[in-house]
């Protein structure tokens, strides 16, 4: 959410970014809010002189009131004074419910204003505009069949779909045995990665208020992902950023604490509304997977370099168990109302002879802040700070890169040295199928 301040002075470059993010028909809602603002502080301006003038003349009253023992006539005077000092409250009382709404209608329009995006960010309507500014590894193909990555778990005995169709719908799968070893593989050596990288590592709470939801995330995305527990002001995260971004809602922060650097682990839960492609099916886009996410608060002069590092944690990573990947440059009308940069990492497909998204790093600015209420307490007073966030892995869509990426031609599949602590020293599966 922008300061309203900075739209009030600058309404005409507000309108060039939301040009600029392909959203035309939020246009209007830039003068829209200009008038509100201007009427509320007019309004705040009244209020405030009712309150000088009422209490100036509830003071003549009471001298008034004082000076009628002696002279009978002040008494009138001070009647008169008295109905205008009720006049005045009445004024105020509506004036105060008109702030109150004001207040209301230029919050609700400011959350829909989408935050200003960095000068580097490629113009485009939609993902098809992604930049690709470079690779890491080398893409192979190898030279046999891998099969569908479902069929290659089914060869271990490792997913059963069906059993959760039959258990909780579409969308959800149950992982045994070495994949589900394998799962909990990755997490766990992703979440000493970012240790070892020096974040903290926590587990928070995978429901919040929808105050926070509304902090961390546009209402196109909420409505689109969050499922709210019925009765409860409740949401079920859709990824540990929320929690932890939202962990600092209504805080004020010593700024010698920064930056805070954070990874987190969590199940998350999506809607994942519409229809998918083929490749898309199994367990690429379901409605509940478990996520390693890293989170850093920190000065706004500092968020730059901490979008490069983070990213690039994530192409490290990747790249220790053997799997190419290349960094994608989101273009302006693929990215969210708060995101001011971010990029994808992507995974090489054999299967598909393409890539996929496993990661998704993005640089808010001060967005998040404004609408938690999150401040930094600095020698030169408070400011905002500036949240980031990225994905460090999502199992299983990371399975899927990692089983297309390690398979050999007999259909074992390979365990790099990274990751043999945390699979009993294995290093290879065998099929059992």
């Amino acid at each position: 959410m922008l300061d309203i301040k900075f739209v009030r002075e600058n309404p005409d470059v507000v309108k060039e970014n939301i040009k600029k993010k392909f959203q035309d028909a939020k246009l209007p809602l830039v003068d829209e809010v200009v008038a509100l603002d201007a009427e509320n502080r007019k309004t705040i301006q009244e209020a405030q002189d009712l309150r000088t003038a009422r209490n100036a003349k509830s003071k003549q009253v009471g001298v008034l009131m004082g000076q009628s023992k002696k002279d009978p006539s002040k008494l009138a005077e001070a009647e008169a004074l008295k109905a205008e000092v009720k006049a005045d409250a009445d004024r105020l009382a509506y004036l105060e419910g008109r702030e109150a709404e004001l207040a209301e209608q230029i919050r609700h329009i400011m959350l829909q204003i989408p935050n200003i995006i960095d000068p580097s960010v490629p113009i485009g309507p939609d993902d098809s505009c992604n930049v690709e500014v470079q690779r890491f590894g080398e893409p192979v193909t190898p030279d046999f069949e891998i099969p569908y990555h479902t069929q290659i778990m089914e060869s271990f005995d490792g997913i059963d779909m069906d059993a959760a169709g039959r258990v909780s719908g579409s969308g959800f799968y149950y992982l045994m045995g070495d994949i589900a070893r394998l799962h909990e593989a990755v997490l766990a050596y992703a979440r000493d990665f970012m240790m070892d990288k020096g974040f903290t590592f926590c587990i928070p709470p995978f429901m919040i208020h929808g105050n926070v939801v509304e902090g961390v995330m546009s209402q196109t995305e909420m409505d689109a992902m969050m499922y709210k527990i019925e009765g409860e002001d409740l949401y079920l995260i859709g990824t540990s950023e929320h929690s932890m971004i939202g962990k600092f809602i209504d805080q004020i922060i010593p700024e010698d604490k920064l930056p805070q650097t954070l990874t987190s682990y969590s199940p998350c839960f999506r809607k994942e509304k519409g229809a998918h492609g083929i490749e898309e099916r199994g367990v690429y886009r379901i409605h509940q997977f478990e996520k390693q996410e890293m989170v850093v608060v920190c000065k706004p002069e500092d968020s730059m370099h901490w979008y490069e590092q983070m990213w690039r944690y994530s192409v490290e990573l990747f790249r220790s168990m053997d799997i190419p990947v290349r960094q994608l440059e989101c273009c302006s009308g693929d990215l969210a109302d708060l995101k001011v940069k971010s990029c994808d990492i992507e995974a090489w497909s054999p299967r598909q002879q393409k890539y996929f998204e496993v990661c998704s790093c993005s640089n808010l600015g001060d967005a998040q802040a404004r609408r938690l209420k999150m401040r930094v307490k600095g020698e030169k007073g408070t400011y905002l700070p500036h949240t980031l966030n990225n994905t460090v892995v999502a199992p299983p869509r990371m399975l899927i890169a990692f089983l297309e990426n390690n398979l050999q031609a007999d259909g074992s599949v390979k365990i790099p040295a990274p990751l043999r602590p945390y699979m009993g020293g294995k290093e290879v599966l065998t099929p059992k199928a």
